[in-house]
């Protein structure tokens, strides 16, 4: 099978959208498929086009204009072209806005099967922009196939187009390389970290991901003194002497920049480490760092980290939004809270600090989620059957 891929992002961009693009381009390889992506991007000039590979995916970055129309319009002579040269057998969009429109646009008009999926963004905030509500319904309505990343953004695409039938494909994390080991002393000693606990931020923290919930939480939480939390808990086995490290690893959204800036200036004593965006290989020993992964998220999709995270057998707090409960079960294999509840997540940060035991279960019992339900393999099997169907129908 011959199948073309579209992405807003694909690395060396950050986010998770270029992570999950990157996973499934190259677990289709790997199944012995050819693959193609393309993605705009600024850093090649307008209307040119740079090719590279990535393994076995060839991927091509195209110039994109100043303005959305001329890129949009270009984007879509550009998969035109790519068809005449490698005669794909479905065109994939791995986001509903842009990406999806060009996507199913290009698969209409050379008579192709198309896929759209649904990432997070794409329905929870882009949807409600006028200049792009458009393109996204006729997405919707035309492709031959859609998918989305949790069942809370099926039931958003089915009520955007309630003619759609959305099938539920969750992310997969990979278990061999995000796995539990023993924390690296080297690396912790660079951060600076003591024997203090770490609450680990994985991504590029914004207000969308609940940088604006997590850091009053931090605060609160380090103002509670120690003396109150150990009789509160009860806790005989307790080694929790200081006050706590936040690790925020993938940097901060420029824009959001200053709402970091405005909140350390005001908690000089707070001890918050930032770590810029570096490769997702280098990820799995900064989550080895961190007592208690936290994903305080307003809104998304099934974030990377969430899964990437559990395989490491880290004890999750997340808010029960998007795709989180269906990966996590309260009390079982992690922690939900009422998102933007500041409170609510302070409260589970403590409880979740000082005590170990509970903290070692809950991160066995989230690795084991994974290992069992959230496979790369699964999810390029769930693709495959979507692929072959529309191949079918169409």
């Amino acid at each position: 099978m011959n199948i073309c891929i579209l992405s807003d992002k694909y690395p060396f961009d950050p986010g998770g959208l270029a992570v999950s693009t990157r996973r499934l381009a190259r677990g289709l390889t790997q199944v012995s498929h050819a693959v193609c992506v393309s993605a705009p991007t600024t850093s090649v000039a307008p209307g040119n086009v740079a090719t590279s590979d990535d393994g076995n995916v060839s991927v091509f970055r195209v110039g994109a204009h100043r303005r959305a129309d001329d890129t949009l319009a270009n984007w879509f002579d550009h998969i035109v072209a790519l068809h005449t040269a490698h005669r794909f057998d479905v065109i994939h969009a791995m986001y509903i806005a842009q990406p999806a429109f060009v996507a199913v646009a290009a698969a209409r008009y050379l008579g192709l099967p198309s896929v759209i999926s649904a990432r997070g963004n794409d329905l929870d905030r882009a949807a409600f922009d006028p200049g792009k509500f458009s393109q996204i319904v006729w997405a919707l309505q035309n492709a031959n196939a859609v998918t989305a990343a949790s069942n809370d953004l099926v039931r958003k695409a089915h009520a955007l187009a309630p003619g759609a039938e959305p099938h539920w494909i969750p992310n997969g994390a990979d278990t061999a390389l995000f796995s539990s080991g023993p924390r690296d002393e080297a690396l912790a000693s660079s951060l600076n970290l003591d024997a203090a606990p770490v609450i680990a931020f994985v991504g590029e923290a914004r207000q969308k991901k609940g940088l604006t919930i997590l850091l009053p939480a931090f605060a609160q939480l380090c103002s509670i003194s120690l003396s109150r939390a150990l009789a509160a808990q009860a806790s005989t086995t307790n080694t929790w002497q200081h006050p706590p490290t936040l690790i925020l690893i993938g940097g901060v959204r420029k824009d959001d920049e200053p709402v970091l800036q405005v909140f350390q200036r005001q908690n000089p004593t707070l001890n918050i480490r930032v770590v810029p965006n570096m490769a997702h290989e280098e990820l799995p020993s900064y989550y080895r760092l961190a007592d208690v992964l936290v994903i305080p998220s307003l809104r998304d999709g099934m974030p990377n980290s969430l899964l990437e995270g559990m395989a490491c057998e880290r004890a999750i707090v997340a808010s029960n939004v998007g795709g989180m409960p269906d990966v996590l079960r309260h009390g079982e294999n992690g922690v939900l809270v009422p998102p933007g509840d500041v409170n609510a997540l302070t409260d589970a940060l403590l409880e979740l600090l000082t005590d170990p035991s509970r903290r070692a279960r809950l991160g066995r019992a989230a690795r084991a989620t994974v290992e069992s339900e959230f496979t790369p393999a699964r999810e390029i099997e769930r693709n495959l059957e979507i692929y072959q169907h529309v191949m079918r129908e169409t």
